[in-house]
């Protein structure tokens, strides 16, 4: 079986696919993620705007199929 792999998504994207991503690798609804990630970036005073812009440089973009 094949190591489960964390790509920002092609398809499921708003900004940088990230979300979309980690929701696939997750198996959630974007939507939640997306949520989530607005709440712990206004709950921590905006460090989860760097943490998306870092995931965005160091997460692969999903490879084509």
């Amino acid at each position: 079986m094949a190591a489960k792999r964390l790509y920002r998504s092609r398809e499921d994207r708003i900004l940088g696919g990230v979300c979309g991503g980690m929701a696939e690798y997750f198996r959630t609804d974007p939507s939640l993620m997306r949520l989530l990630w607005i709440l712990f970036t206004l709950l921590t005073g905006g460090i989860g705007l760097f943490f998306y812009f870092a995931a965005w440089i160091l997460i692969p973009v999903e490879p084509r199929r």
